[in-house]
């Protein structure tokens, strides 16, 4: 009988380690996931540059668009914007769900 009670304590431990190595791996896949999400984030830096760089390349080649050109600009910031915001939605999402 103490053997029996023996190698069932030996069998929770085994099973209580591989819930943990479980849980290290599920963590370790989540960090990874949301790390790899936000190097989106790096290209919509980029994106913005871009527009406002277009801009200003733009508007010192015909000033007299200027106005038509911001507006434009500004719709192109704010989708680049959106989809950084979507990035890092989903790297919320994959930490925390």
């Amino acid at each position: 009988m103490f053997f029996s009670a023996v190698a069932a304590v030996i069998d929770y431990k085994d099973l209580l380690a591989a819930a943990v190595q479980d849980y290290s791996l599920v963590s370790s896949s989540k960090f990874l996931g949301a790390g790899m999400a936000t190097i989106a984030l790096a290209g919509v830096g980029t994106g913005i540059g871009l527009v406002f760089g277009s801009l200003l390349v733009s508007v010192s080649r015909n000033p007299s668009l200027r106005a038509d050109l911001f507006r434009l600009a500004i719709l192109g910031f704010a989708v680049t914007e959106a989809i950084g915001l979507f990035a890092l939605m989903m790297a919320f999402l994959i930490l925390f769900m």
